[in-house]
């Protein structure tokens, strides 16, 4: 996977539109990897899946999609900036999902443009989680307004850390081994004194520590954590915050 999303860096005409493809696979979970990965980002283990894994189910045939020859953009340097799901019905442990895949809605961002990539997951026929994952592709800035960013007063409720190997062992409970949060010299390519933390490890971190059975949720990803720190966590009832600044680096809100 790693090599595929390295080849779609080489140079080549690429179009101008997302691709229209829809990718459907069926995908089940077992309890010995659904347990690596609630030991990796906190959740305790139960018959039913933790609202991020049908992320980690689905990694594989989305980042195909986006390293084809048909997508606009390179995989490697795309940056996840939001990421929304929504729980409709029992997610259990072990059962075959049937999925769905679609890239959608290549519009601007006042850093370049962005596209939402959409997955839905159904069990026997029924519509059990969908997810919207969005992705912002550098380039020449426009004169779109920032969004305004919301924080939460009041003390930290708890100190979440990073340490210094979360990048490689959310890598091997997800499949997502970016160098960015795997690697000094990949995190140096791109800027970055050291590794920064998956998103979605911050966000399935977060949900962990918060809300472990929440089953809509908006997350913002604002800026990156270095591994081999500490964030604070503030929380309510309708969102939490991880900041490891002057700013807070990753905003959710439950619904």
């Amino acid at each position: 996977m790693l090599a595929r999303a390295a080849l779609s860096l080489i140079p080549r005409p690429r179009p101008a539109v997302l691709p229209s493809t829809v990718v459907s696979f069926t995908a089940s979970s077992s309890v010995a990897a659904v347990a690596d990965y609630n030991a990796v980002c906190g959740f305790p283990l139960r018959s039913s899946l933790p609202a991020t894994y049908p992320h980690i189910m689905a990694f594989g045939p989305t980042m195909r999609l986006m390293s084809g020859g048909d997508f606009p953009f390179p995989v490697v340097g795309l940056v996840h900036v939001a990421n929304s799901f929504r729980v409709h019905g029992l997610l259990p442990l072990g059962a075959s999902l049937d999925f769905s895949v679609v890239a959608r809605d290549l519009r601007p961002h006042r850093r370049g443009r962005q596209f939402d990539v959409v997955t839905s997951a159904s069990l026997d026929g029924v519509l059990v989680w969908e997810e919207t994952s969005t992705y912002l592709r550098r380039g020449a800035p426009s004169e779109l307004p920032a969004s305004p960013e919301e924080t939460l007063d009041g003390p930290p409720s708890a100190v979440l850390r990073f340490p210094a190997d979360a990048g490689r062992r959310y890598a091997a409970v997800s499949g997502d081994y970016n160098p960015i949060h795997t690697s000094l010299l990949g995190a140096r390519a791109f800027g970055f004194s050291r590794p920064i933390a998956h998103g979605m490890y911050t966000l399935a971190r977060v949900l962990a520590a918060t809300r472990p059975s929440a089953s809509a949720v908006t997350a913002r990803f604002r800026a990156p954590i270095l591994l081999g720190r500490s964030a604070s966590l503030r929380s309510t009832s309708a969102a939490a915050e991880v900041r490891s600044s002057e700013r807070a680096n990753v905003f959710v809100e439950f619904s």
